[in-house]
């Protein structure tokens, strides 16, 4: 910047901002913006509100296909597989058609109202699920569920309205701890309380509990989303777009400015990168569902059908231990990660990781043929060892590539065209995720018996191959070039 006055002598008592530049010292400290306190308490009770969801959706994982069992719906073990995969598709698919209209009505009558009926509804459907004594009933139940679970998009957009770029990449960890953390609390808590009454007759060896043997589960579940609601309508505040306040040192000016309107379904869709996310969404949530579907598919089966022939319990801890694993991700590197890479050149290569996770199951699977006593039907210790240490690491591999999800969820924050149509955003997002949940359990739970137990990894890796090669975010500008 050239100086006002060039007849000024320079001298090492000279200062280095010179008084007659006032402007320097300002747009150093624009260059280089204050991080903006995280708002704790609202956070804090955010993630409580998300993990929610996950206990209540994960705690089924375990027992579902043993539920299934005791309905006596069929004879036949192979068929099992599509009658959980219905009861999976249908929450999916309710979810799907109540995405987007929570998403438009919070846009209108407040995040909070939306965020707490949900959860409530979401408890009692839970409630009715452990109740269910017949397929209609469960359908019912899980139908019920996914509409008041729709709510998810509106959760993401509290998360982008209680934080900014300043603070995202410390917020955004913390908040994706949530899902990781319930994935964990979700199947131990399915695993260990299904059947109380014989597993633990001396304390839980009621009758009730006999006749309704997966109802306690649920009832934990429930139990923590009230927790959960109570927690949020004390400490979650209701976000207003109202005044736009901007600050100067230590001086706060708060502004009126006229209200933003939410663009039409149409106008987003017209945005590149939002709809570049909505179809890459769909495909990253299709091969997500099917992965954890094969997995538990692929544990719960015999050893000489391809499976590895898990209990429900070890189901559990299987689900428990890729919880911990993406609890750990995001705890200890996702933080660095945002600050060191460019969030959409991760997002392509979260893609590009899975097809490998569906080509390592069927080396498990040779691993406990290998290792198995053809004339008591167990297992060797080594085996196991080597087998978890197996599942360990294709768990790891499934996690690390589901950091897709919260990377998605940056990007469609960053890239909203404005305040107003954030919750719509999330929803169009949201809702092509939902979309792809609500058939992939079925589809693959259909495919999985084919072709001689292994017509699913062949489309699986298939579809994660072309997912990852024509990723629908390759070939667009950087994100700050888009047009919004």
């Amino acid at each position: 910047m050239t100086p006002a006055n060039d007849t000024i002598n320079h001298d090492e008592t000279c200062p280095l901002l010179s008084a007659s530049n006032p402007h320097t010292a300002e747009a150093q400290i624009v260059e280089k913006p204050k991080s903006t306190p995280l708002p704790k308490a609202q956070l804090t009770a955010l993630c409580i509100v998300r993990l929610v969801e996950p206990i209540a959706f994960t705690q089924i994982f375990p027992y579902v296909n043993e539920f299934m069992s005791d309905l006596h719906l069929t004879d036949d073990p192979s068929k099992i597989g599509f009658y959980s995969g219905l009861v999976e598709s249908v929450f999916a698919i309710s979810q799907l058609c109540s995405i987007y209209q929570w998403a438009k009505l919070s846009d209108v009558v407040g995040r909070r109202p939306v965020v707490f009926v949900g959860i409530i509804g979401l408890a009692i459907t839970t409630l009715i699920f452990g109740l269910s004594k017949s397929l209609a009933t469960v359908l019912v139940a899980r139908c019920l569920g996914g509409l008041f679970s729709g709510n998810i998009a509106v959760v993401h957009s509290v998360l982008g309205e209680i934080t900014d770029s300043t603070n995202q990449m410390i917020a955004l960890p913390i908040y994706c701890l949530a899902w990781p953390i319930g994935s964990i609390i979700g199947p131990l808590i399915g695993g260990t309380f299904s059947h109380p009454a014989s597993k633990y007759p001396e304390i839980l060896g009621y009758q009730f509990l006999k006749d309704h043997p997966y109802f306690l589960p649920c009832f934990i579940a429930s139990v923590i989303a009230i927790i959960g609601v109570s927690l949020g309508f004390i400490f979650l505040e209701e976000k207003s777009g109202a005044l736009n306040a901007s600050t100067n040192d230590d001086r706060v000016t708060t502004v009126p400015v006229l209200p933003e309107k939410p663009f039409s379904i149409s106008k987003l869709l017209s945005i590149p990168v939002i709809s570049a996310l909505a179809l890459s969404g769909f495909m990253l949530s299709y091969i997500g569902a099917s992965f954890d579907v094969v997995f538990v598919l692929f544990c719960y089966s015999p050893i000489q059908s391809g499976g590895l022939s898990f209990s429900a319990s070890q189901i559990g801890y299987s689900l428990a231990s890729a919880g911990a694993i993406s609890a750990a991700i995001q705890l200890c590197i996702m933080s660095y990660l945002l600050r060191t890479f460019d969030c959409a050149k991760m997002y392509n290569f979260c893609m590009a990781l899975w097809p490998y996770t569906f080509l390592v199951l069927p080396i498990l699977n040779l691993i406990a043929r290998a290792g198995l006593d053809e004339t008591t039907g167990e297992l060797g210790t080594n085996t196991i060892t080597l087998l978890w240490v197996g599942i360990a690491f294709v768990l790891m591999l499934s996690r690390v590539a589901g950091l897709a999800f919260s990377l998605s969820m940056i990007l469609t924050k960053e890239n909203a065209p404005n305040a107003a149509s954030l919750g719509q955003s999330n929803g169009i997002v949201q809702f092509a995720m939902c979309f792809a949940r609500s058939f992939a359990p079925f589809v693959v739970r259909c495919e999985y018996n084919l072709l001689g137990g292994y017509l699913w990894l062949a489309i699986m890796v298939t579809i994660a191959q072309n997912s990852a090669k024509k990723d629908a975010l390759n070939g667009l500008p950087p994100i700050e070039d888009l047009p919004q």
